[in-house]
């Protein structure tokens, strides 16, 4: 069964960082594709960034992210990271992550075209992200 622990949000100022993690249980972490997505109260679940279960771990990210944010996974320690950099207050949000199965939804070609977001799935509970002055 497929389990997904977000942790790592907070309180913080603009400017600031953070660091979230992803734990996952109950499957080969390394034969997935992940990716961060974030929700306000109101808006559907936006995606910022992903990386393919492949050994080279491609990367992509959506442009208000981009330069600040950075994805990474470590299948030994079963987790995925993102690292937030100059934190806005447009990065509020709960922030979750999914999973993706290259093997039903076919490889992820992020160098040809970006992920399609809906192709992620079995979201962890999510953890709060404030940036506020």
């Amino acid at each position: 069964q497929f389990r997904l622990v977000e942790s790592g949000g907070g309180l913080v100022q603009p400017g600031e960082s953070l660091t979230l993690s992803c734990a996952t249980s109950g499957f080969t972490m390394a034969n997935y594709d992940f990716a961060w997505f974030r929700q306000v109260p109101g808006k559907e679940r936006e995606g910022v960034a992903c990386i393919t279960g492949s050994d080279d771990g491609y990367t992509y990210y959506v442009d208000s992210v981009k330069g600040r944010f950075t994805i990474s996974r470590d299948n030994g320690k079963a987790t995925v990271y993102l690292q937030m950099n100059n934190l806005q207050s447009d990065d509020t949000a709960v922030y979750s992550c999914g999973l993706r199965n290259p093997l039903s939804a076919g490889p992820l070609v992020l160098r040809v075209r970006p992920p399609v977001w809906e192709e992620f799935g079995s979201w962890g509970q999510g953890t709060q992200v404030t940036v506020s002055s």
